[in-house]
């Protein structure tokens, strides 16, 4: 039976399936069973495909809370516990880029970079990321279909891509089993993610061949040149020459391209991000897209999460954000962030945004600064710029399906990654070079920005958050660039707790792995990441 993934499909998994021993899935049989033993397990398999999906957008089996799928006692507010706000949390808050005025339990940690292995954002995630995987094994024992095979096995590489970049290693295994899982180092996870993905590359579809929403062959390819861009990092070797490979694939693909069109006032760059981004050229982009529907996949995660965090009533009505579900600007922009549109110049003070990317003199500097600092000096206030670069609006002017929650779908992966990825590559072994500026001026070119004629690496770093600004990726070039933890060059406000910012140990360039995991599983005993 064919399953389509469309805008409107409510991703859920059949009832008679749960996910028991969360305390003990990731390290020991990352099984799924029936809470009940007496129950009788019948699988659904498109029901379970389209949750493996779905766990980018959802947290569980009942829309915005209730039925979590993840147990209280590892997260008990069900709303923060979904992959993508879990993940933003731990690479933006501990960055250049994002603020938080509530002291949400476990956040202060990640703005100071005082946290531990039990750090709730940190502890959860790790639990999200092995359900995902839970879920990709169980699949791929039941199910024997080659091309949602491939897919699944995709987005299993790719959550254990995400336990390597933040935890550094972990618990590895492919199939259900009763056996503990085997310790992997940071290099063998990286070795396992690389073959992955090479694997089950041919049994993809072509690019642009599949329904909107599932992963071809250009996600592969992307993954793999992101992979590649970080093995200096993950494995001590550096692969520019494969990461610059795999970038131009994307680059060179038939359909896959950069969206340089705008519409009805709209920017090229803000189409990425409004409510039709599945049909306004957009869609072109997004190399693998999260599917979102105001009415049929109602989370507080990914899109949902990034729109309601950043608008309150002030913002909403000069740039509306389409929703009624405003959270008060709860985020706010660090002026680090803003100084890479304006340098050590001031941004204006200003509601229009049309008046701010003017000043900017770059599409992409969304900020709402009307009535705040573009600094922040004391986190419990409103300081900062407000982020109105997601919205729930249409660029053709018909009104999303709902306004509780939002239709924009979230560009996981993108096209433009493609071609930075490829300059910075470029860029470190061959130093500048016509071919990574050309492909750097592209990106800027789309956005209306100066076109230069060379760039430097710390250009190249700049070029990563003017484009990717909080969508979540942050810290990983930080880490990259040495711009994060062990240095005190580059600062940014209340990095390590100081106002001004100061230094904090290279130990937290990567999180702690779960005490529970550790004392439960035989196999991890003894290999905690230095500092934890």
């Amino acid at each position: 039976m064919k399953l389509n993934i469309r805008k409107t499909i409510m991703a859920t998994v059949v009832a008679t399936m749960a996910v028991g021993g969360m305390t003990t899935s990731c390290t020991k049989d990352l099984d799924v069973t029936p809470i009940n033993p007496q129950e009788e397990q019948a699988l659904d398999p498109d029901a379970l495909f389209n949750k493996v999906y779905a766990s980018f957008s959802l947290t569980g089996q009942q829309g915005g809370a209730g039925k979590g799928d993840i147990p209280k006692e590892i997260f008990d507010n069900e709303g923060m516990s979904g992959f993508y706000r879990m993940a933003w949390s731990l690479n933006e808050f501990s960055s250049d880029e994002a603020g938080w005025v509530w002291s949400d339990p476990g956040v202060p940690e990640l703005l100071h970079h005082t946290f531990s292995a039990s750090n709730q954002f940190s502890y959860a995630l790790y639990y999200r990321l092995y359900f995902t995987i839970t879920l990709c094994n169980s699949y791929l024992e039941l199910v024997a279909d080659a091309q949602k095979c491939a897919e699944v096995r995709l987005i299993r590489a790719m959550n254990y891509m995400y336990v390597m970049d933040l935890y550094g290693a972990g618990p590895m295994s492919t199939k259900i089993s009763s056996e503990y899982a085997p310790y992997y180092t940071r290099s063998q996870l990286f070795d396992f993610c690389e073959s992955e993905l090479k694997d089950c590359m041919n049994d993809l579809a072509d690019e642009g061949k599949n329904t909107y929403g599932r992963v071809d062959k250009a996600a592969a390819y992307l993954l793999l040149a992101r992979l590649y861009l970080n093995a200096q990092v993950y494995t001590g070797t550096a692969r520019w020459d494969d990461a610059m490979t795999y970038a131009e694939k994307v680059i060179k693909s038939s359909y896959y391209h950069l969206n340089t069109t705008g519409k009805n006032g709209y920017s090229a760059y803000q189409m990425l991000f409004l409510a039709d981004n599945n049909v306004n050229g957009a869609q072109y982009e997004a190399v693998m897209p999260v599917l979102l529907d105001g009415l049929m996949t109602q989370s507080y995660d990914a899109m949902n999460f990034l729109v309601f965090s950043n608008y309150g009533e002030t913002e909403s009505a000069k740039v509306p954000s389409g929703t009624n579900n405003s959270w008060g600007k709860c985020a706010r922009v660090k002026g680090k962030l803003v100084e890479k549109f304006f340098g050590s110049a001031a941004a204006p003070q200003t509601d229009d945004l049309a008046e701010m990317v003017a000043a900017a003199k770059d599409d992409r500097a969304l900020f709402f600064s009307k009535g705040y600092s573009q600094y922040v000096t004391t986190e419990a206030s409103d300081e900062g710029f407000s982020c109105v670069k997601f919205r729930n609006v249409r660029s053709d002017g018909q009104a999303a399906s709902a306004v509780n929650f939002v239709d924009t779908d979230l560009p996981l992966l993108r096209v433009a990654e493609a071609y930075l990825t490829y300059a910075e590559a470029s860029i470190r072994k061959n130093g500048q070079n016509s071919t990574a500026n050309g492909y750097i001026n592209e990106v800027r070119k789309r956005a209306n920005a100066t076109q230069e004629s060379s760039y430097t690496l710390d250009d190249v770093l700049d070029e990563w958050a003017r484009e990717f600004w909080f969508e979540g990726r942050r810290r990983m070039d930080l880490v990259r660039f040495g711009r994060f933890g062990g240095q005190s060059e580059y600062l940014w406000e209340f990095m390590n707790g100081i106002p001004t910012g100061g230094s904090f140990s290279s130990n937290f360039n990567v999180f702690g792995i779960p005490t529970t995991d550790l004392d439960a599983n035989p196999n991890l005993q003894g290999h905690q990441n230095p500092g934890y």
